[in-house]
């Protein structure tokens, strides 16, 4: 059998990546299972676990592999043994036993033993990489006794660690990270195997800090990432490549680029309009109008770039026009809210939009009105704003943020953006987005205001709110990830006009 480990940052680039949570991991499992020889998935993950941890560490001579009780713990005997076959010093610590452990996982114990892997109640004093094979999709809690004492052990030694199939205390389904309470607060360096599926909690959430570098081995079941049944995908993990160019014409004019209104930038808050204005010049708008409740500050902001437009609001047609709102709109806002509802054909709202929406029940009405008249609509919250919207804490938000983010645009018909780390794009009967753009560079005031610019540009040149959002997003984590390094500080008006 050849080995199939791949980089999903590689492969991500090619294609968007199917993402299944836990039921539909192990539906897929039970399906490759009966049509393979007995533990011939369980012999494979081993395979493809040994392989790539002879490339994170080719020169490794002792080698730890901490087995849980479950089928994980199986992956990762199976990937002791054939470390030792090839040569390696290899230490199993283990935590199951002959009557609990499930039966493959027991009949891998026992070829272990019988290949001369050598199976011990402690961790070894040293070693120069180690497997995780704890917990794979059974994580529903955070690791106790034994199980935190390795974990630690692993992660304050300093030496690369291999997590098989997901790390140690991660929900596959929403990317909370149960650690224990004395995990280190630095990592070592790590890497997560992710076998047979890629799972939505490694890219969202606490996922992408605990996965460190992702692999993917689809165990030769799956060859072409795509799924072979009827198992619907429960996300996608964007590619990091643009899905839609608007083709510019040479017999053409900024009106065939669209218009875009941006309305906010209250006393104070102005910057954050100018910034959105700015971001949607440099993604293509043909025309961008600044409508700035602090009219002073729109006058010198136009003097600055005299591209914008300042224009005030009861001026415009909202009827035809691609509009984003909410960015530093403060209280002021809240007035305009009900036209803008109710007239404008595409509609991006933005942080004080969004509070103001979330307090008056009106206004939700309004927005979800939308829906049913056919106009499109795009959320952008951060999570505490999602959290408004929806009547709870952040920190819920935050423990499943696919759900929310469907449970958003349930309620309300429009198009989701849940932003954060694995940026979550969500749309009524369409399959949820997972961004693969992006890092902490962007944890910057100002950045957000730059992202809606971008989508409402992108919905200003046509294209639909779903793929304007996930394009824009994709745009906006890119910039991030090809920054200079050394280079200029990434901050929201040098990210606004470095947009590609």
């Amino acid at each position: 059998m050849n080995c199939n480990v791949r980089n999903v940052s590689q492969i991500s680039k090619l294609r968007a990546l199917p993402l299944f949570d836990a039921a539909g991991t192990r539906a897929l499992e039970a399906l490759f299972k009966a049509s393979l020889p007995e533990d011939g998935l369980m012999r494979r993950a081993g395979l493809a676990s040994a392989h790539l941890a002879l490339a994170i560490a080719p020169h490794a001579r002792k080698i730890w592999v901490a087995c849980g009780p479950g089928h994980n713990g199986g992956d990762g005997l199976e990937a002791a043994i054939q470390l030792k076959r090839w040569g390696k010093d290899v230490t199993v610590t283990w935590l199951g036993n002959e009557q609990d452990s499930p039966k493959d996982a027991l009949r891998s114990w026992h070829r272990a033993t019988r290949a001369g892997v050598a199976i011990h109640s402690k961790p070894p004093e040293t070693f120069d990489l180690s497997l995780d094979a704890l917990l794979g999709l059974g994580c529903n809690r955070p690791p106790e006794g034994l199980m935190a004492q390795w974990l630690y052990a692993m992660h304050a030694s300093g030496k690369p660690v291999l997590a098989i199939d997901l790390p140690t205390g991660l929900s596959p389904d929403t990317g909370t990270w149960l650690r224990p309470a004395n995990t280190p607060t630095r990592l070592s360096p790590t890497h997560t195997l992710s076998l047979l599926t890629l799972k939505p909690g490694l890219f969202t959430a606490d996922g992408r800090d605990a996965s460190g570098q992702v692999w993917f081995d689809d165990l030769e079941v799956n060859s072409d990432g795509a799924p072979r049944h009827q198992i619907n995908p429960t996300a996608y993990l964007q590619s990091p490549n643009p899905r839609n160019f608007v083709t510019r014409r040479h017999n053409s004019h900024k009106g065939t680029y669209g218009e875009l209104i941006v309305i906010g930038g209250a006393q104070g808050m102005a910057g954050a309009a100018v910034l959105a204005s700015i971001a949607a010049l440099h993604s293509g708008a043909g025309r961008v109008y600044a409508c700035l409740l602090d009219k002073a500050f729109g006058l010198s902001a136009t003097a600055q770039y005299p591209a914008l437009m300042a224009r005030n609001i009861h001026s415009l047609q909202l009827e035809h026009a691609s509009i984003v709102c909410g960015c530093g709109g403060g209280d002021e806002v809240r007035d305009l809210l009900p036209k803008i509802l109710s007239a404008s054909a595409q509609l991006l709202l933005d942080a004080d939009a969004l509070n103001a929406i979330a307090r008056d029940s009106s206004l939700f009405r309004l927005l979800k009105n939308r829906t049913r008249k056919g106009l499109s609509t795009v959320l952008t919250p951060h999570p505490l704003e999602a959290a408004r919207l929806l009547k709870c804490t952040a920190q819920h938000i935050q423990s499943n943020r696919i759900q929310a983010a469907q449970q958003l645009t349930e309620l309300t018909g429009a198009v989701v953006v849940l932003k954060g780390s694995g940026t979550v794009i969500t749309a009524a009967q369409t399959t949820p987005v997972i961004n693969s753009t992006g890092n902490a560079m962007l944890a910057t005031a100002g950045t957000g205001d730059v992202l809606a610019g971008m989508i409402g540009a992108k919905m200003a040149q046509g294209l639909s709110a779903f793929d304007a959002a996930c394009d824009g997003v994709r745009a906006h984590g890119f910039a991030a990830d090809t920054w200079p390094n050394p280079g200029p500080t990434l901050d929201a008006q040098t990210l606004a006009i470095s947009i590609r």
